[in-house]
């Protein structure tokens, strides 16, 4: 299979949906993150959601989101894409560090019948020091995917190994704003530290 094909159609689909729910051009009015992207955003992304961390407790995203923070939903047998854009977020967080700037690394599964609290707590502790796994039952993960408008499908199992096809935007959660940004998978670190500092700058 060629994944690279795979995943630009996914991103093709991921992006249409997206689609629905920013406004690109709603004017600055309002706005007090304007200056910070190159569009507006329409407030129905992101949401409450109820999962499982890496010590087996739910929890719920009151009690993860409690500073700012940048999600993404992807599966730790996930092959290449995710580990690349997990640890892109995580170098994006470092240099947020560098200056001064605290942001929580989320990263929460579409795999749960592989990603126990274990294996997503190891995954996470490997990627940054300060992540959070989650994960949770079929229904919990679909809930949280629906809110944040993911998508997701798994390939029938070959010898017990399949690939999940899925979005992959990153996305910057502000407790006291909720959902402010998404971020494309071909943004560099640097690039992603900046925007992410002009949002920090201008929350309320």
């Amino acid at each position: 299979m060629n994944r690279t094909i795979t995943f630009t159609a996914v991103g093709v689909a991921a992006a249409f949906l997206l689609g629905t729910v920013w406004i690109s051009s709603q004017g600055a009015g309002g706005d007090k993150f304007a200056q910070c992207r190159a569009s507006a955003v329409a407030g129905d992304l992101g949401g409450p959601f109820e999962l499982v961390n890496a010590q087996g407790q739910t929890v719920t995203d009151a009690q993860v989101l409690t500073e700012p923070s940048l999600i993404y939903f992807g599966y730790t047998y996930c092959p290449d894409v995710c580990p690349m854009d997990v640890d892109r977020n995580a170098s994006a967080i470092e240099i947020l560090e560098e200056r001064g700037k605290q942001v929580t690394p989320v990263f929460i599964t579409i795999d749960p019948a592989r990603d126990t609290p274990e294996v997503v707590g190891e995954f996470a502790e490997v990627m940054h020091p300060r992540m959070v796994g989650l994960t949770g039952s079929p229904e919990q993960i679909k809930a949280a995917s629906q809110a944040y408008k993911t998508y997701y499908k798994a390939h029938p199992a070959v010898d017990g190994e399949y690939l999940v096809d899925h979005s992959t935007f990153s996305y910057l959660v502000l407790p006291e704003d909720g959902f402010v940004q998404y971020f494309r998978r071909e943004t560099p670190p640097e690039l992603m530290a900046e925007q992410i500092g002009c949002f920090l700058e201008n929350a309320s």
